[in-house]
């Protein structure tokens, strides 16, 4: 009896407990007095223009927001296309003349009520999440008035979720897309999903995996997709396909891809009119090809612009193709890290009009930490659109605590060094004909994303897919606020903590400059050793070229050059070891363990103690938490506390194995007062993890 009665209680407490499913979206209720100042400024929501999918999506929402906020119901803002406000108002749509599609502004109109006006429908719907936001976030709605668009045109994410539930370098269970009962049954959770993704302004979603399954183009796939199309439409989203190269062979019959064969080409053409007459607003192709294995134009003799513009033109008007730069060949003898630049900067205005390169924001592979790639500012006649990935396959997967967003706004705020003479062109703006896509990290976790901190990666991306501009600090507060407390007791520390954690990862990872130590295929834990794997640029020794004379990979002028594909003037500042940004010290130089860093230190002691300031870093994340307990859930508070357990078991692994391995190349003594590592070298070298989440 003692245990029923002791399952009942856990039961019974789980039920009451927050379990992160509401995402940022929890509304929880004001306090008495920002209550009042809210509801005075509410009244019985008016929709002056058209009722429609989205404008009732957007009254769905207030509702359900300022209901449980307030605590009462029947309460809401007024809705206004900027053409049909009543004329005591029509000046409040003056700031939103020439803005593009879904711009908003929230004003007060002339009787005090908050109003909600915008060009078209999909700015309403996103106008509401914005007011939802602001005052989920702890503001009242005195005197408000905030003029908002979106800085990119796409803001997309790009799920590597395959037809057989399993997603690919995902760490929050199996996929939101249950295949098997689409069309005949919609899961409820993809309308919370679509939820999710309007209130953050992202109005793009490729629903499968870059490495494609041609199954997707089949008709019983088709008509899966337009029942998700259908039903994402009222949130502004639109349905996007990964489609797989050789697709006119695989399910065609064809003997051939060829891009330029008339065959192939009309049956690209009659495959886009049949997706089309299922889903008229159907978005478009990404294609990976010809990297990592998967088919392409150059298989026939082609060029990346040829195949991407084949498949242009069978969308013609109606859609775009997106083309990932993400390329790299078996065997190249180039610096990897080099290849993409070189592939496509002499394809620059050869790409189709509806033809977008998606470049990833560094130039190897989601990194910690990579300068900017090279190709932005370098292709001034193609469209770009700068890829992130949101799960974190190299930072720890769910259960390190990485907040992306400082990630995101190096790359987003970099001067690319090209443009106009004085004018900096950052990467940010190389955007604005394309846009921002992300590596989803969703799954079939009660919480989305396995960790409750990954939910902020998610919400991050659309921030600043919608506005780069906005600091991290900013995007953190606002996060955990509507997810957790709005008490600034509890939001001003976590969110120093968020904004200091990406930091904390690459010390204890990947520290001045190093890059892709982790182990082998599962990219899970340190491993700095391996060196045997058929590919070179697959080993973690061939990024961080350690021997008894140094460490690093020289991509100056004497080694790879890659540098030089770099404008001269950000070339020039990583040029010189001595006085560079040293984050990136050891990603473009290879140098001598003794060298004098900025600190004063030899590279050698530098190194250790940036592995040390990292696992100091967690350890100070773990007991900060512990202390916030008061303003959090038990239920959440227990979770976050547990993977910040795991997390600093992993951050001493990983110090210390890295430690044992460079200290033994070198043969250098650990400094004076230096933590020895727990287990000798030879320990961590047998280390293996079959099981580990997330493998191809």
């Amino acid at each position: 009896m003692v245990l029923i009665a002791s399952l009942c209680a856990i039961c019974a407490g789980d039920a009451r407990a927050e379990d992160g499913h509401a995402l940022w979206l929890r509304y929880a209720p004001l306090d008495e007095a920002t209550a009042i100042a809210v509801n005075a400024r509410l009244g019985p929501p008016e929709l002056f223009g058209n009722s429609s999918p989205m404008t009732q999506a957007a009254q769905s929402e207030l509702s359900r927001g300022f209901d449980a906020m307030l605590g009462q119901s029947g309460r809401g803002v007024i809705l206004a296309r900027a053409g049909q406000l009543p004329g005591g108002d029509s000046g409040l749509a003056e700031p939103l003349a020439g803005l593009p599609s879904g711009a908003y502004r929230i004003a007060q109109r002339h009787d005090g009520r908050v109003a909600v006006v915008a060009n078209d429908d999909i700015g309403l719907l996103y106008g509401s999440f914005a007011l939802l936001r602001h005052v989920a976030s702890g503001a009242n709605l005195d005197a408000i008035d905030v003029t908002s668009a979106p800085a990119l045109p796409l803001r997309m994410l790009d799920h590597w979720d395959n037809p057989d539930g399993f997603v690919e370098r995902g760490y929050a269970g199996r996929s939101i897309f249950n295949w098997w009962l689409l069309p005949d049954h919609l899961d409820p959770r993809l309308i919370d999903y679509a939820r999710a993704n309007a209130s953050i302004g992202i109005n793009a979603v490729v629903v499968n995996n870059v490495n494609a399954s041609a199954l997707m183009l089949t008709p019983r796939y088709i008509e899966k997709l337009a029942r998700l199309a259908d039903a994402w439409r009222p949130f502004g989203i639109r349905v996007w396909l990964s489609a797989r190269f050789s697709a006119p062979r695989d399910l065609g019959g064809l003997s051939t891809a060829d891009p330029l064969d008339p065959q192939v080409r009309r049956w690209w053409t009659d495959k886009a009119d049949e997706i089309y007459r299922a889903i008229p607003d159907f978005g478009g192709f990404l294609v990976k090809a010809n990297s990592e294995g998967q088919p392409g134009p150059q298989d026939y003799g082609r060029t990346h612009a040829d195949g991407a513009n084949m498949l242009a033109q069978a969308l013609g008007g109606r859609g775009t193709v997106i083309w990932r730069a993400f390329v790299y060949a078996s065997g190249s003898e180039t610096d990897r890290v080099k290849l993409a630049y070189e592939e496509f900067t002499p394809l620059d205005g050869k790409f189709a009009s509806n033809v977008i390169l998606q470049v990833k924001n560094g130039p190897l592979d989601f990194q910690p930490r990579e300068p900017f790639h090279p190709l932005f500012g370098a292709m001034p006649h193609t469209r770009l659109m700068l890829e992130a990935q949101i799960t974190k396959e190299y930072l720890g997967f769910a259960t390190h605590l990485a907040f992306l967003a400082p990630l995101w706004a190096e790359a987003l705020g970099a001067d690319t060094g090209h443009g106009e003479a004085g004018r900096a062109l950052t990467v940010a703006q190389t955007l604005a004909q394309g846009g921002m896509a992300g590596v989803a990290n969703t799954g079939s976790d009660r919480n989305w994303t396995g960790g409750h901190f990954d939910q902020a990666n998610w919400y991050a991306f659309g921030r600043l897919a919608w506005n780069p501009d906005l600091s991290a600090d900013e995007i953190a507060r606002e996060w955990a606020a509507q997810t957790f407390s709005r008490d600034p007791a509890f939001t001003v520390p976590v969110a120093k903590t968020m904004v200091g954690s990406r930091q904390a990862v690459v010390d204890y990872m990947t520290p001045l400059g190093l890059a892709h130590q982790m182990g082998t295929g599962h990219h899970y834990g340190p491993a700095p050793w391996v060196s045997d794997l058929s590919r070179p640029e697959w080993n973690p020794t061939y990024y961080n070229r350690a021997d008894k004379s140094g460490i690093g990979f020289d991509r100056t002028v004497t080694g790879s050059d890659a540098l030089a594909q770099y404008a001269p003037s950000v070339a020039a500042h990583w040029a010189d070891a001595a006085t560079m940004d040293e984050d990136y010290l050891l990603w473009f130089h290879h140098l001598p363990w003794d060298f004098q860093t900025q600190s004063g230190q030899t590279l050698w002691r530098e190194l250790v103690a940036r592995y040390d300031r990292g696992v100091a870093g967690v350890d100070a994340m773990a007991a900060q938490w512990s202390d916030l307990a008061p303003y959090v859930d038990a239920r959440r508070h227990r979770d976050v506390a547990d993977f910040l357990a795991i997390q600093k078991r992993e951050a001493h692994w990983w110090r210390d194995a890295s430690i044992a391995y460079f200290g033994a190349v070198c043969g250098c003594d650990l400094p004076p007062g230096t933590r020895t590592p727990a287990h000798s070298l030879d320990w961590y070298e047998a280390q293996r993890f079959p099981d580990a989440p997330g493998n191809p």
